[in-house]
Protein backbone atom coordinates (compact mmCIF):
# COMPACT_ATOMS: atom_id res chain seq x y z
CA UNK A 1 0.00 0.00 0.00
CA UNK A 2 3.03 2.00 0.57
CA UNK A 3 4.40 1.60 -2.38
CA UNK A 4 1.57 2.35 -4.56
CA UNK A 5 0.64 5.40 -2.78
CA UNK A 6 4.52 7.22 -3.25
CA UNK A 7 4.67 6.48 -6.67
CA UNK A 8 1.46 8.47 -7.68
CA UNK A 9 3.22 11.33 -5.73
CA UNK A 10 6.22 11.53 -6.97
CA UNK A 11 5.24 11.27 -10.30
CA UNK A 12 2.86 14.15 -9.52
CA UNK A 13 5.85 15.96 -8.49
CA UNK A 14 8.33 14.98 -11.48
CA UNK A 15 5.23 16.08 -13.54
CA UNK A 16 5.14 19.20 -12.12
CA UNK A 17 8.87 19.95 -12.40
CA UNK A 18 8.29 19.06 -16.08
CA UNK A 19 5.68 21.42 -16.52
CA UNK A 20 7.45 24.18 -14.89
CA UNK A 21 10.51 23.74 -16.74
CA UNK A 22 8.72 23.47 -19.65
CA UNK A 23 7.03 27.07 -19.37
CA UNK A 24 9.96 28.46 -18.09
CA UNK A 25 13.57 27.16 -19.47
CA UNK A 26 12.01 25.15 -22.39
CA UNK A 27 10.46 28.21 -23.51
CA UNK A 28 13.33 30.24 -23.18
CA UNK A 29 14.94 27.70 -25.10
CA UNK A 30 13.28 27.44 -28.12
CA UNK A 31 12.27 31.59 -28.26
CA UNK A 32 16.07 32.65 -27.90
CA UNK A 33 16.92 31.60 -31.88
CA UNK A 34 14.39 33.83 -32.82
CA UNK A 35 13.95 37.13 -30.49
CA UNK A 36 16.61 36.84 -28.15
CA UNK A 37 19.35 36.05 -30.89
CA UNK A 38 23.03 38.02 -29.46
CA UNK A 39 23.96 41.07 -31.66
CA UNK A 40 26.99 40.64 -33.73
CA UNK A 41 29.85 42.37 -32.01
CA UNK A 42 30.38 46.49 -33.68
CA UNK A 43 33.68 46.74 -35.44
CA UNK A 44 35.66 49.07 -33.44
CA UNK A 45 35.63 52.92 -34.27
CA UNK A 46 38.99 54.68 -35.10
CA UNK A 47 38.78 58.59 -34.91
CA UNK A 48 40.82 59.27 -37.55
CA UNK A 49 41.68 62.78 -38.12
CA UNK A 50 43.84 64.52 -40.45
CA UNK A 51 47.50 65.70 -39.53
CA UNK A 52 48.06 69.55 -39.07
CA UNK A 53 50.03 70.85 -42.38
CA UNK A 54 53.65 72.04 -40.32
CA UNK A 55 54.72 75.00 -42.06
CA UNK A 56 58.53 74.65 -43.24
CA UNK A 57 61.26 76.87 -41.16
CA UNK A 58 63.94 78.32 -43.66
CA UNK A 59 66.98 79.98 -42.03
CA UNK A 60 68.15 82.59 -44.19
CA UNK A 61 71.77 84.22 -43.20
CA UNK A 62 71.42 88.43 -42.49
CA UNK A 63 74.13 89.03 -44.74
CA UNK A 64 72.27 87.25 -48.12
CA UNK A 65 71.31 88.91 -50.91
CA UNK A 66 67.94 89.11 -52.15
CA UNK A 67 68.17 89.49 -56.64
CA UNK A 68 64.43 89.33 -58.88
CA UNK A 69 65.50 88.64 -62.20
CA UNK A 70 63.59 89.82 -65.04
CA UNK A 71 63.52 89.66 -68.44
CA UNK A 72 63.26 92.13 -70.84
CA UNK A 73 61.10 91.86 -74.20
CA UNK A 74 62.15 94.16 -76.86
CA UNK A 75 59.32 94.09 -79.87
CA UNK A 76 61.17 94.75 -83.39
CA UNK A 77 59.87 95.95 -86.62
CA UNK A 78 60.40 94.18 -89.24
CA UNK A 79 62.64 95.45 -91.87
CA UNK A 80 61.34 97.38 -94.54
CA UNK A 81 61.63 95.46 -97.62
CA UNK A 82 64.50 96.60 -99.96
CA UNK A 83 63.66 99.26 -102.55
CA UNK A 84 63.66 97.83 -106.20
CA UNK A 85 64.91 100.80 -108.82
CA UNK A 86 64.43 100.57 -112.44
CA UNK A 87 67.30 101.14 -114.38
CA UNK A 88 66.42 102.04 -118.17
CA UNK A 89 68.95 102.47 -120.60
CA UNK A 90 68.46 105.57 -122.76
CA UNK A 91 69.10 105.31 -126.54
CA UNK A 92 70.26 107.72 -129.17
CA UNK A 93 67.07 108.39 -130.23
CA UNK A 94 65.85 109.81 -126.54
CA UNK A 95 68.98 111.00 -125.95
CA UNK A 96 68.85 113.30 -128.75
CA UNK A 97 65.13 114.00 -128.32
CA UNK A 98 66.58 115.49 -124.64
CA UNK A 99 68.67 117.71 -125.88
CA UNK A 100 66.37 119.60 -128.19
CA UNK A 101 64.19 120.04 -125.21
CA UNK A 102 64.16 123.69 -123.55
CA UNK A 103 66.49 123.42 -121.02
CA UNK A 104 64.56 124.32 -117.15
CA UNK A 105 66.07 127.36 -115.21
CA UNK A 106 68.05 126.52 -112.32
CA UNK A 107 66.55 128.98 -110.02
CA UNK A 108 63.19 130.68 -109.32
CA UNK A 109 64.39 134.11 -110.53
CA UNK A 110 65.72 132.59 -113.77
CA UNK A 111 62.48 131.18 -114.38
CA UNK A 112 60.58 134.60 -113.74
CA UNK A 113 63.09 136.67 -116.20
CA UNK A 114 61.77 133.88 -119.05
CA UNK A 115 58.49 134.39 -118.50
CA UNK A 116 58.05 137.70 -118.30
CA UNK A 117 60.62 137.89 -121.76
CA UNK A 118 57.99 135.48 -123.35
CA UNK A 119 55.85 137.54 -122.87
CA UNK A 120 56.54 140.42 -125.21
CA UNK A 121 56.86 138.44 -128.12
CA UNK A 122 55.50 139.89 -131.38
CA UNK A 123 55.92 143.24 -129.88
CA UNK A 124 57.77 145.24 -132.66
CA UNK A 125 61.27 146.75 -133.30
CA UNK A 126 61.65 150.10 -132.34
CA UNK A 127 65.03 151.61 -132.25
CA UNK A 128 65.76 153.26 -128.60
CA UNK A 129 62.82 151.36 -127.49
CA UNK A 130 62.15 150.19 -123.90
CA UNK A 131 58.82 149.69 -123.42
CA UNK A 132 56.64 147.37 -124.38
CA UNK A 133 54.99 149.85 -127.16
CA UNK A 134 58.40 148.86 -129.11
CA UNK A 135 61.79 147.77 -128.40
CA UNK A 136 65.31 147.59 -129.27
CA UNK A 137 67.57 144.62 -128.03
CA UNK A 138 69.27 146.50 -124.94
CA UNK A 139 65.64 148.23 -124.07
CA UNK A 140 64.30 144.75 -124.06
CA UNK A 141 67.18 143.15 -121.85
CA UNK A 142 66.89 146.15 -119.25
CA UNK A 143 63.11 146.05 -118.97
CA UNK A 144 62.96 142.26 -118.52
CA UNK A 145 65.61 142.40 -115.87
CA UNK A 146 63.76 145.71 -113.98
CA UNK A 147 60.95 143.85 -113.33
CA UNK A 148 62.88 140.66 -111.13
CA UNK A 149 64.88 143.55 -109.37
CA UNK A 150 67.77 143.80 -111.26
CA UNK A 151 69.01 147.62 -113.12
CA UNK A 152 70.99 146.71 -116.19
CA UNK A 153 72.94 149.49 -118.15
CA UNK A 154 71.11 150.82 -120.96
CA UNK A 155 73.32 150.22 -123.81
CA UNK A 156 74.09 146.87 -125.24
CA UNK A 157 77.94 147.90 -124.65
CA UNK A 158 77.80 148.64 -120.99
CA UNK A 159 75.65 145.33 -120.78
CA UNK A 160 78.84 143.60 -121.90
CA UNK A 161 79.98 144.60 -118.51
CA UNK A 162 77.11 143.70 -116.46
CA UNK A 163 77.86 140.36 -114.73
CA UNK A 164 80.07 137.08 -114.94
CA UNK A 165 81.44 135.78 -118.34
CA UNK A 166 80.34 131.98 -118.16
CA UNK A 167 81.67 129.65 -120.91
CA UNK A 168 78.98 128.48 -123.19
CA UNK A 169 79.21 124.74 -121.72
CA UNK A 170 78.68 126.57 -118.53
CA UNK A 171 75.41 128.47 -119.64
CA UNK A 172 72.05 128.65 -118.01
CA UNK A 173 68.85 129.95 -119.18
CA UNK A 174 68.30 133.44 -118.29
CA UNK A 175 71.95 134.49 -118.85
CA UNK A 176 72.61 137.21 -120.91
CA UNK A 177 73.98 136.66 -124.70
CA UNK A 178 76.53 139.29 -126.07
CA UNK A 179 77.63 140.16 -129.83
CA UNK A 180 79.17 143.45 -130.20
CA UNK A 181 76.35 145.35 -131.09
CA UNK A 182 73.55 143.19 -130.17
CA UNK A 183 72.21 141.28 -126.65
CA UNK A 184 69.45 139.00 -125.75
CA UNK A 185 68.44 136.41 -123.16
CA UNK A 186 69.68 132.39 -123.26
CA UNK A 187 66.97 130.87 -123.27
CA UNK A 188 68.61 127.09 -123.76
CA UNK A 189 69.52 124.72 -126.27
CA UNK A 190 70.88 127.16 -128.67
CA UNK A 191 68.18 129.31 -128.58
CA UNK A 192 67.45 133.08 -127.65
CA UNK A 193 64.62 135.83 -127.36
CA UNK A 194 65.67 139.12 -128.59
CA UNK A 195 64.64 142.42 -130.01
CA UNK A 196 66.80 141.27 -133.20
CA UNK A 197 66.53 144.22 -136.42
CA UNK A 198 64.59 147.06 -137.66
CA UNK A 199 61.41 145.29 -139.01
CA UNK A 200 61.03 141.65 -137.15
CA UNK A 201 59.18 141.46 -134.31
CA UNK A 202 60.43 140.47 -130.84
CA UNK A 203 60.63 136.22 -131.31
CA UNK A 204 62.48 133.48 -129.86
CA UNK A 205 64.32 131.39 -131.86
CA UNK A 206 68.10 129.67 -132.78
CA UNK A 207 71.53 132.07 -132.02
CA UNK A 208 72.75 133.03 -135.43
CA UNK A 209 75.43 134.72 -134.30
CA UNK A 210 78.89 133.46 -133.71
CA UNK A 211 81.13 132.57 -130.80
CA UNK A 212 78.83 135.00 -128.16
CA UNK A 213 79.73 135.71 -124.50
CA UNK A 214 77.29 134.50 -122.02
CA UNK A 215 77.05 137.15 -119.18
CA UNK A 216 75.38 135.83 -115.73
CA UNK A 217 73.22 138.85 -114.11
CA UNK A 218 71.47 136.68 -111.81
Amino acid sequence: MNTTTTRPRTARRIGQNIAIAASAGLALTMAAPVAFAAPEPAAPQTDIKPAAPQAATVVVPAEAAWTIATTEVRGEKPAPPPVVRATTTASRSSARTALSAPAAPTSASAAAVLSIARRYIGVPYVSGGSTPAGFDCSGFTSYVFAQVGITLPRSSAAQRYAGTVVPASQAQPGDLIWWPGHVGIYTGNGQHIAARQPGTPLSEGPIYGANPIYIRVL
